[in-house]
């Protein structure tokens, strides 16, 4: 057993937790001690959830081990089928209260609730949150999920338009809101109806009207996979294998999205705004070829990272990994393109080593990374869950669509961009223009610095005392940015001082420029 302060993914009942929290109409009890009660933060706090989860928990203590424990998960599910009058309930065990092997499944179905009552058995030290996540969609569909009442050929007879499910969307996850709004705006441009979003507020009678769309949007694969699998398998309904994430990656989802649907993409691809694609291109923007750039998270941000970095940025990926064990093969066939050995762990230690010895210029990753790349000094952007707080903005923020390439761009160039902006303040730190001293464009007076040796007012070589400009000199010598021109006057007046020129002109300005720029 590894005793550890950091962790990427909570246990498989905060998944389900995140399932039953995205949805209308669905009770989770959840057979856990008291201090298992702390998950509801992850959703109040650090989601700012205006509503507690969904959740009741039995909130058993140590002096209850010894008496009827099973008898307070009845008596709790008992309790929330009058309270809150769901539609449907969840029924499961912390992994504290699976060590005391009450049985949740035969203990809510001896209650006999005139209501669908689906079982969870998530082993919790074998599993992670986003396994539990989808297991708890996909056991939720399976039990819901009613047949068709038309076959495939005869809705798609009756008609006028293709209907998808788009699946995966969940409560604490990383920009799943703003992913879903834009996804939805893309396939109605393209002349698709959306039939049911599950998660996310769906309720349990929608569930079951999952197969009467055509197709499936799979947007988390970690989250909806199995369930689309399964649709596929039951009710025929193909699904998508694109995660529109990336300005290539989001033509490629149209296109596949359209030919599911059965109809042209053109229309909705030629209006589409891709200022990531041209800012890439732009002459800014060339200075970050080859920035050499750590990826870690879950495998379809971590793999989606990688791949924009490396074919719409231009950066150079030295390393990449993830903490989705379910799917280190993907993760290892990316890595593998790029030539890196895959970094598979749920050890943030083992991370924070790799990134300290590859040293890049940019970490893309999660929460963790975020604290590692402050600790060893390198700029960095969030890309994945686990996040904090300032990662559910309330902005529209996404990360899919073409919108969600463009958020992309300014999120990670801009910790380069103050990389940059760090470089010319030390680069120009002892111009006067461009220093504490000089006055501010906020209108502020500036602050006087004590004489000493390290403070002192900067003043020039004595060489350069004897050089005086002309009005005109002086008025071109204005027109160069203020964090330069301090630069541009020293070098002009070192230069007509070793030519024995004692008045400045424009002229002389102008050969000082084309000496030094040689």
């Amino acid at each position: 057993m590894q005793l550890t302060v950091w962790t990427y993914e909570g246990p498989p009942h905060v998944g389900a937790m995140r399932i039953a929290t995205a949805m209308r109409g669905v009770h989770y009890v959840l057979h856990a001690p008291q201090g298992d009660t702390y998950a509801d933060l992850l959703f109040t706090m650090i989601e700012r959830r205006d509503r507690r989860p969904p959740v009741t928990y039995t909130t058993f203590q140590a002096r209850d081990l010894g008496g009827d424990t099973a008898g307070l998960l009845q008596t709790a599910m008992r309790e929330a089928y009058a309270r809150f009058a769901p539609q449907a309930m969840l029924v499961g065990a912390s992994c504290t209260a699976e060590l005391i092997q009450d049985d949740p499944a035969g203990l809510a179905q001896a209650l006999d609730l005139p209501i669908p009552v689906v079982p969870l058995e998530l082993p919790s030290y074998q599993r992670k949150e986003n396994w539990g996540a989808s297991e708890t969609l996909y056991r939720i569909v399976r039990a819901l999920a009613h047949p068709p009442r038309e076959s495939p050929p005869n809705r798609r007879t009756k008609r006028a338009r293709s209907v998808c499910n788009l699946l995966g969307p969940t409560a604490l996850g990383f920009r799943h809101r703003d992913d879903l709004a834009e996804v939805t705006r893309l396939i109605v441009e393209l002349g698709i109806d959306i039939g049911i979003v599950a998660p996310w507020d769906a309720t349990p009678a929608d569930l079951s009207r999952l197969p009467e769309a055509d197709f499936n949007v799979v947007l988390y694969p970690e989250i909806a996979l199995t369930t689309a699998q399964w649709l596929q398998r039951q009710f025929n309904q193909p699904y998508t294998r694109t995660v529109p994430i990336g300005a290539v990656a989001t033509r490629q989802f149209v296109d596949e999205v359209a030919q599911l649907a059965g109809i042209d993409p053109a229309r909705a691809l030629a209006g589409a705004e891709q200022r990531s694609s041209w800012y890439a291109r732009s002459v800014d923007s060339t200075y970050l070829t080859d920035k050499r750039v750590f990826v870690f998270g879950d495998a379809t941000h971590a793999i989606a990272a990688a791949r924009i970095a490396a074919n719409e940025l231009g950066f150079k990926v030295v390393g990449l990994g993830s903490y989705s064990r379910e799917f280190a093969r993907d993760v290892r066939e990316a890595a593998a393109s790029y030539g890196v050995e895959a970094l598979i762990t749920e050890d943030y230690l083992e991370v924070e080593a790799r990134v300290s010895e590859l040293q890049p210029e940019l970490v893309l990753g999660t929460q963790m990374e975020r604290h590692i790349a402050k600790r060893l000094g390198i700029p960095c952007a969030v890309i994945s869950a686990p996040s904090h707080v300032q990662d559910f903005p309330a902005r529209y923020s996404p990360q899919m669509g073409f919108e969600g390439a463009n958020v992309i761009f300014d999120t990670w160039v801009h910790p380069l961009m103050m990389g940059l902006e760090e470089h010319l303040l030390g680069m120009f730190r002892e111009d006067a223009e461009f220093n504490d001293t000089a006055p501010s464009h906020l209108g502020s007076q500036p602050t006087p610095i004590a004489d000493s040796p390290t403070h002192g007012p900067i003043a020039l070589p004595p060489a350069f005392a004897g050089s005086t400009w002309t009005a005109e000199a002086e008025q071109e010598l204005h027109k160069i940015p203020f964090f330069v021109r301090g630069k541009a006057r020293r070098n002009t007046e070192r230069f007509a001082q070793e030519r024995n020129v004692g008045l400045i002109t424009l002229e002389t300005l102008y050969d000082a420029k084309a000496h030094f720029g040689r």
